[in-house]
């Protein structure tokens, strides 16, 4: 999947000057929609690694584990090292802050963020904007940003101008893609109300398990597909959750997503690519 339109879909393999991936994976999950959630995490770095031109970094959007365990942890920091590009970018998911409120993760990822891991940083005259939206899950499960982290929002880019290219990314969706799944974030309408003077915003999520995309305006939502195991679209079944598809098929349901910003333009390129 491509973005901007088919149309401009030539971007998608433009010279670029600053080039993502994202993913996110579910370390320790061991049921049968994937009995083996390490290798196809490898599959992916694979495939990374044979890129013609390494990516400059790496965005985790959540879920690195499936039971915050330190032993998953330590698992997924031995399986990254194997990648070629070494610079990541996280921020957690409701299975990486299970039982500790987040403790464990803040001690190995978040060292330099603010509150429950937010932060931010500029990379090549991108400014990426990183969201925790997992800690205090609101009915159904929909996430929830916080007045705190509301307000740093704010100011974090009140100093930046409006044709700076933003992109944004936190687990939980920041558009309301299935509330009844607790697919959204209950206060994301704020946040966005902040991003409204610039001219490109690029939001990434995972959570979902596959790949949804969203245009209001400036603004270009997309979901992500995991490295673990699909879920139903949204009203499809009974209720959010693994969902074991047959063994063949299943990395045509698994991915990574790419991301490149071409400088001097304003939209950046989103591509989606599965892992079989």
């Amino acid at each position: 999947m491509c973005w901007p339109p088919v149309d401009a879909r030539r971007e998608c393999f433009a010279p670029v000057s600053l080039r993502i991936m994202t993913r996110s994976d579910h370390i320790g999950f061991n049921k049968p929609a994937n009995a083996d959630v390490n290798a196809t995490l490898q599959l992916a770095i694979d495939k990374i690694n044979a890129l013609p031109n390494t990516p400059d970094f790496m965005i985790r959007t959540g879920d690195l584990t499936h039971m915050a365990k330190p032993a998953e942890f330590d698992t997924l920091n031995q399986l990254l090292q194997g990648a070629t590009t070494k610079q990541v970018f996280y921020v957690p998911g409701e299975h990486d802050v299970l039982n500790d409120d987040g403790k464990s993760y803040l001690e190995r990822y978040g060292k330099n963020a603010k509150g429950a891991g937010w932060y931010s940083f500029d990379k090549k005259g991108v400014h990426f904007i990183a969201l925790v939206n997992v800690m205090n899950l609101k009915a159904g499960g929909l996430g929830t940003l916080g007045h705190e982290q509301l307000e740093w929002i704010e100011d974090d880019v009140q100093h930046l101008k409006s044709s700076t290219p933003i992109v944004v990314f936190a687990h939980i969706p920041l558009w309301s893609v299935y509330p009844e799944w607790g697919w959204g974030t209950e206060d994301s309408a704020q946040a966005l109300a902040y991003l409204k003077k610039f001219g490109s915003v690029t939001v990434l999520n995972g959570h979902i398990h596959q790949i949804m995309q969203k245009v209001e305006g400036n603004v270009t939502f997309h979901t992500a597909a995991s490295t673990a195991f699909p879920q139903p679209q949204p009203g499809k079944a009974d209720s959010p959750g693994p969902m074991k598809v047959p063994a063949e098929q299943l990395k045509n349901v698994l991915g990574i997503t790419d991301v490149n910003y071409v400088q001097g333009r304003n939209a950046l390129a989103v591509v989606d690519s599965t892992l079989a």
